[in-house]
């Protein structure tokens, strides 16, 4: 059941910090601490906060589709489709590490832009 939960939290942590709501996002799934692993965003929960608010200043039409989620003992795996302005697209993978209260206190990710053409006929899904 726990395994269920986290998931569930991991994609409404993203989905409101990603369209517009990080502080609301942190004060609801993130735990005391939080260690941030993308080196563009410092650590913390303010600097994850002022991070995504001056992403959604900027790029307030962007949009995401959470592909699947993978759960295993204390994380979490979200495989995310992102749409930007001028049709830029991006395939996601972000991690998540929970306390033993539920709560969110470490984050990974590997982001990657889907190329306009492909060698073969398959997705990056």
């Amino acid at each position: 059941m726990k395994l269920e939960s986290n998931k569930k939290n991991a994609i409404a942590f993203y989905k409101m910090a990603y369209l517009g709501s990080p502080k609301q996002a942190v004060e609801l799934y993130v735990g005391d601490d939080y260690i941030q692993h993308n080196p563009l965003v410092g650590d913390g929960k303010q600097s994850f906060i002022d991070y995504f608010t001056e992403m959604q200043q900027h790029y307030p039409d962007k949009e995401i589709e959470f592909v699947r989620a993978v759960a295993e003992g204390d994380l979490v795996a979200l495989h995310t489709h992102q749409t930007w302005p001028d049709d830029d697209q991006y395939v996601t993978m972000d991690f998540f590490r929970f306390d033993s209260n539920g709560k969110i206190v470490e984050h990974w990710d590997s982001i990657q832009q889907i190329p306009k053409e492909s060698l073969n006929d398959n997705t990056m899904y």
